[in-house]
């Protein structure tokens, strides 16, 4: 049950990248961000001051004898509205290669979360019906069919006691020692599937902070090639990216360290309960054994 339900995670994890891959080059293929351009300098302007009009020529605002002055066309030097760009675009394309890297690190991570929430369930480490079978195969002295039955089991629990029965005609404390090496793999087994979580918890703010860099890089970089003082409108780009990085970064780091602490904690707590459980069955055992 646990593999069906971690292949079940990894095929959904496959499905969401190849979402990604072809549903971010549409959000990068939009159009860029327009400011607002300049007011362009109005034609037909009147003449300086003190100077007189050219001959022939009426004054500025006044029609030739003999012709009616023409209607001033409507919104004559107002700047035209400036383009507007949707919040999400405007994210993807400041984003750049750096959120798409941030976006394929978040799909793993939902997947290992969702992996690891289904695999580290009580239900799936020590099976209640398991357990009862086991001791009721003890108390009947039915030893073999215990050992059987833990053979056949591939629960946390079952492996454990599969390792102390086979080990008990060896002696009781040969048969504690082989529980707990099985049961210290497992539990090491069990964090090294979480440890994906924790490394991804902390690349992702260094690539946050990476497009930080790069962001504040190219905002200094307009600076020192133009020749006046550059208008806020031609650093914006820049310093979008370097905060909508920073942003990704830490949106995808914090859950991802959350669950990591959580998960953790869940198996140290489950580990100690297999290990109370079969102490506590092999002890039963060994006294019926006697």
């Amino acid at each position: 049950m646990e593999r069906n339900q971690t292949s079940l995670a990894y095929r959904s994890l496959s499905i969401l990248l190849l979402c990604a891959v072809v549903f971010t080059p549409l959000g990068l293929n939009t159009n860029s961000w327009a400011y607002q351009d300049e007011a362009a300098p109005a034609t037909g302007e009147a003449p300086a001051a003190g100077e007189a009009p050219p001959a022939g020529e009426a004054p500025a605002g006044e029609a030739p004898a003999g012709e009616e002055p023409a209607a001033a066309p409507a919104g004559n030097g107002a700047a035209p509205p400036a383009a507007t760009e949707s919040f999400l675009s405007w994210m993807i394309r400041a984003s750049g290669f750096f959120g798409l890297i941030l976006l394929l690190l978040s799909f793993l991570m939902v997947a290992l979360i969702m992996a690891n929430v289904l695999s580290i369930r009580r239900d799936n480490l020590m099976p209640p019906d398991l357990i009862g079978a086991f001791e009721e195969k003890i108390n009947n002295k039915d030893y073999q069919g215990a050992y059987e039955l833990a053979k056949s089991d591939d629960s946390f629990v079952a492996r454990v006691l599969a390792a102390g029965l086979s080990k008990l005609n060896q002696g009781y404390a040969e048969a504690v020692e082989g529980m707990q090496e099985v049961g210290e793999d497992e539990n090491m087994a069990m964090e090294h599937k979480l440890s994906y979580l924790a490394l991804i918890g902390a690349i992702a703010p260094m690539i946050g902070l990476m497009g930080t860099v790069y962001g504040m890089i190219l905002s200094f970089q307009t600076i020192a090639n133009s020749a006046t003082s550059p208008k806020p409108s031609e650093l914006a780009d820049g310093i979008s990216t370097a905060l909508f990085t920073t942003l990704e970064g830490l949106t995808v780091a914090i859950p991802a360290m959350i669950f990591y602490s959580l998960l953790r904690n869940r198996v140290a707590r489950f580990s100690l309960e297999v290990g109370m459980i079969s102490e506590s069955l092999m002890n039963r055992f060994s006294s019926s054994s006697k």
